[in-house]
């Protein structure tokens, strides 16, 4: 259906707070920015904030959804004859190649790792965020292999493919965090990567190969 114009406003409204939000915080850092410094630099009220948006991480983090989504979605999408973890390993590769924001190597990205870091409140929010990764993809598996209700592999394989990505996104923050340069650090996390998958087993390798389009 065609968005409305009063959707078009909110979505809108929405974008230009979590905007504005974002430039402070890259200024002066997550706990220095108030909720009230944010209102008055995006010309809104504290309530109209707090509408948009709960809590203040979540000013921060406004693609939460994506981000959680995202290794269910690659399930959702991937090939016959590929299997769940092919699939995310395989755009872990990609996203390492490309550069990219979703492991922490696109350009201008440092500020916003520092940000994350010197921050608690965004660290145990990252934890938290990664937890609804592992959940969501458990239930896909679950959907996509018909697995009975209490077959706990779907959870568990959840489990270590959410638990790889997010071990080479720490890996690649520690190692930019010591001074490497995003293509070093990318060629060394694609090596990281083959090290990490030769340790899963077949079971894990080869858990929901598609087998129809």
């Amino acid at each position: 259906m065609a968005e409305g114009l009063r959707e078009r406003k909110k979505r809108q409204t929405r974008q230009y707070i979590s905007d504005v939000a974002t430039g402070l915080f890259m200024e002066r850092g997550f706990d220095a920015v108030t909720i009230a410094e944010i209102a008055e630099a995006a010309e809104v009220s504290v309530n109209t904030v707090y509408n948009y948006f709960p809590t203040k991480e979540d000013l921060f983090v406004d693609r939460e959804d994506e981000v959680v989504d995202r290794p269910s979605q690659l399930v959702r999408e991937r090939a016959v004859g590929q299997s769940a973890a092919r699939a995310i390993v395989g755009q872990l590769r990609q996203d390492l190649r490309e550069r990219h924001a979703y492991v922490g190597l696109s350009a201008g990205y440092d500020r916003f790792r520092q940000v994350v870091t010197e921050s608690p409140t965004l660290m145990a929010r990252l934890f938290t965020i990664q937890g609804k990764a592992v959940n969501r993809l458990g239930v896909t598996l679950r959907e996509e292999v018909a697995a009975a209700p209490e077959d706990p592999t779907p959870e568990f394989v959840a489990h270590q493919l959410v638990g790889l990505q997010n071990a080479v996104q720490r890996w690649i923050m520690r190692a930019l965090a010591e001074g490497g340069g995003a293509d070093e650090v990318a060629e060394d996390a694609l090596r990281a990567v083959d090290v990490m998958e030769s340790l899963l087993s077949d079971t894990v390798l080869n858990y929901a190969v598609k087998n129809t389009p």
